[in-house]
Parts: C-alpha cells; structure tokens; sequence
C-alpha cells in the first residue's frame, strides 16, 4: 500500500497554513479591499472600510496614519521618472512611455487647478518611479488597476498593472486621477469603521459620488476639486492647523533633503 503524501492527510482545522475555500476567503476580504469598479480595486489603502457608525458617506477623508495629517508643502514640486527595466516588455518602450505620460497629464487635469504640486520628469534626483508591472494582481475580489503613495519624504513608486490597459481609456485616466488622489493624501471616501485606529480625518462637505470613492459612485466631481483646493489654502496659510484635534504636518519630497 502506497503512503500517502503528508501534505495530504493534514487537517485544515490544525494545519497553520490551510487554506480557506475561494467563496469564503472572498467573504473574509469583503471590505478590506477598495473595489474601485467591476471588480477591480485599489491597493493604495487597503484598510478602507465602512463609514463609522454606518453613517452616509458626506466628506473627504484626509491620511492621518502616522498620528498627524500628511500634506504637501507649498510650492512643491515631485520630481519622478519612468522605472527603464519595467518597459523592456513592450516591443516599443518609448511609445509606452509617452501613452503613460498622455495617461498622467489627464487624470491631473481632472483635478484642475485644485492639484497642489507641480510634476517634472527627471532622471536624477527623483522622489518617485513609474512602474508598469509584468503580472497582473489578482484575486478573489478583483484585480489591481493602479497602486501609489502618500505624502511623505520618502520615495515611492507608482504601479501600473497591465489590467488597467485593458479599460477604456476613460477608465484609465480615472483609475490614475483616484492614485493622485493619494498622492495628494486622500484615503478612501468611506473611512475605516474605527477611525482612532486606522487614523483618517474628515474635512469639506461633498455628495457620494468622489473619485475617491467605490464602484459607479467612484467619479470626479467639482466638490472634489473645490474640498481639495480649499483644504490646502487654508493650511499654508496657516488658517488650518488641525482637523478634528489631529494636527496637521507639510512634508518635503526625498529630493529636497
């Protein structure tokens, strides 16, 4: 009689590394992944979640994951560049290049003259890459379109994955305007069910439908230019020092340091 392989005879009630059937884990993900629209989500800020006591969904959601508020300072500029080895895939990497930088140049003017930094293409000195990812990043709850950062000194990088070329080109410049979003320090438009753990605040006053918000709800908006445009002028002029007893802090790109 043959053994039976190990792996095999394992219970999944005492095997540490069991895993849940694909219907279940897609429950216990529910509401843990921002699902940006027909199955796809974004992975920026994976604690999105409810609103705190269920309530309607009525303000801009401000990054304060490190116990302080995250903003630009003014008169910044983020400098960034293409990741070279990312776009070896394509046959024509410089043709890629320049459908991304026309993708970029869209998404920011869906955010108009409310956008609080400026961009500019270098090679040296750069504070964050683009990076056109090989594989897709998929699961049970959808696939990932776009990934970027918040304000911080650090560097970044901003994941483009080849699921998000499949959209309409609409989509596309949406899907980026959502990770500026981010890069401008907005979480989800729905916070996380406790916000004292996950650090979010709230500030301007706008109708469910946001590009930071989910689904056919998730589109850009004149409330969210005008929240995003006033929350900055009101904190470099120093009208603004916290939100809701959380204070805020401007940060310098890593190339200024």
């Amino acid at each position: 009689m043959a053994k039976k392989n190990p792996l095999e005879i394992r219970e999944s009630k005492t095997d540490p590394f069991g895993r849940l059937a694909p219907t279940e884990y897609a429950k216990a993900i529910k509401g843990c992944q921002h699902v940006y629209r027909n199955g796809y989500r974004c992975a920026t800020d994976e604690i999105g979640h409810a609103t705190p006591q269920g309530k309607t969904p009525a303000t801009l959601v401000i990054d304060a994951t490190e116990g302080f508020i995250p903003l630009w300072g003014k008169d910044v500029t983020l400098r960034w560049r293409f990741n070279e080895t990312s776009f070896r895939q394509f046959a024509r990497p410089e043709s890629a290049k320049k459908a991304v930088r026309g993708l970029m140049g869209k998404a920011l003017l869906l955010w108009g003259d409310s956008v609080p930094v400026k961009f500019t293409e270098r090679a040296d000195a750069w504070d964050f890459e683009v990076v056109v990812q090989e594989n897709d990043d998929c699961n049970t709850s959808g696939c990932t379109l776009a990934m970027a950062f918040f304000p911080d000194q650090g560097r970044h990088k901003l994941f483009i994955y080849p699921k998000s070329f499949q959209q309409s080109i609409e989509e596309q410049v949406e899907t980026l305007a959502h990770e500026f979003g981010h890069v401008f320090g907005l979480r989800h438009f729905f916070a996380k069910l406790s916000e004292t753990a996950w650090g979010s605040e709230i500030f301007g006053d706008h109708n469910p439908f946001s590009i930071m918000n989910y689904g056919d709800k998730s589109s850009m908006t004149e409330q969210d230019k005008s929240d995003l445009k006033l929350l900055y002028s009101m904190v470099w002029s120093g009208a603004l020092k916290e939100i809701n007893g959380t204070r805020i802090r401007l940060v310098q790109p890593f190339h200024t340091l």
